[in-house]
């Protein structure tokens, strides 16, 4: 069992344009309405990173730099976890026509982008950040794996971590045999101590599963957690968001699952 807490989110998907906005919809005070994923520029990297930069990404960028500022915390200075089950799929698809082209021509940027940590390596460019990274992906439960990781890390280290998740739909035909409903982001900076700032404690643990993941009651929201190894996350958002004790289910490796028992801190879950 391991209990952390929760200072800042950022967060981009359908419909949930940064956190404050996306707060009140999974508090359930203002309605869901459906819109496109709306990634705002990131001006933090040098001219050249930013012609190189892919969407994954411009949103890995965007909800760390969110949930950083959300904390009051220097990015600089922190460790991170981020985790994607698929790394840059258009840049993937690229890649898999290029070799399959009569003369195989693959672009150094397109390689260049390819590789599973390509984000957490823009992100120490964009944030001038030396602090230690690492790059995770296990399936459709690449968040629960990097949650995991993340409160393991703050809770050793005794430091600060940010936790940056994000997927997004191959396009066809790797979207036939791996579909990916929609674009989805989540950041989260984690401590191990209660502060200020701490909007929740998550006291996590790993159990046998008994009981399905817990589901979101907003249809549409639910179609996007389904469809989304990144919004898994959405039951530990809309437990932040609304403020009471909650305990939610997702699913882990195997016949295990794992708990979080979420309890909110004596701050405002809303900033």
């Amino acid at each position: 069992m391991i209990r952390v807490y929760v200072e800042g989110i950022g967060l981009h998907g359908e419909g949930l344009d940064g956190w404050e906005a996306s707060a009140a919809i999974l508090a359930g005070r203002e309605d869901y309405r459906a819109a496109p994923v709306n990634i705002p520029p990131i001006a933090l990297l040098p001219a050249n990173e930013r012609r190189r930069m892919v969407k994954t990404v411009k949103l890995a960028l965007a909800v760390g730099v969110q949930a950083f500022a959300h904390a009051g915390r220097d990015p600089k200075e922190t460790a991170t976890v981020f985790t994607s089950s698929g790394g840059d799929n258009d840049t993937l698809h690229d890649i898999l026509e290029s070799l399959a082209a009569p003369q195989i021509e693959v672009s150094p940027t397109r390689f260049h982008n390819s590789v599973h940590n390509a984000p957490s390596g823009y992100w120490s460019i964009a944030t001038g950040s030396s602090a230690p990274t690492s790059s995770l992906c296990m399936h459709d439960n690449s968040f629960v794996a990097g949650l995991l990781d993340a409160a393991a890390q703050a809770v050793v280290e005794k430091q600060p971590i940010g936790l940056i998740a994000y997927d997004l739909p191959y396009p066809g035909p790797l979207n036939a045999v791996r579909h990916i409903g929609s674009t989805f982001g989540v950041g989260m900076v984690i401590v191990p101590e209660p502060s200020d700032r701490a909007m929740a404690s998550v006291t996590l643990s790993i159990e046998a599963r008994n009981d399905a993941p817990t589901a979101m009651t907003v249809e549409p929201l639910e179609t996007i957690r389904r469809g989304n190894p990144a919004a898994r996350s959405l039951p530990l958002l809309e437990a932040i968001a609304r403020g009471s004790d909650s305990r939610i289910v997702l699913d882990y490796l195997g016949d295990r699952s794992v708990t979080l028992a979420i309890a909110p801190c004596l701050v405002t879950a809303v900033p």
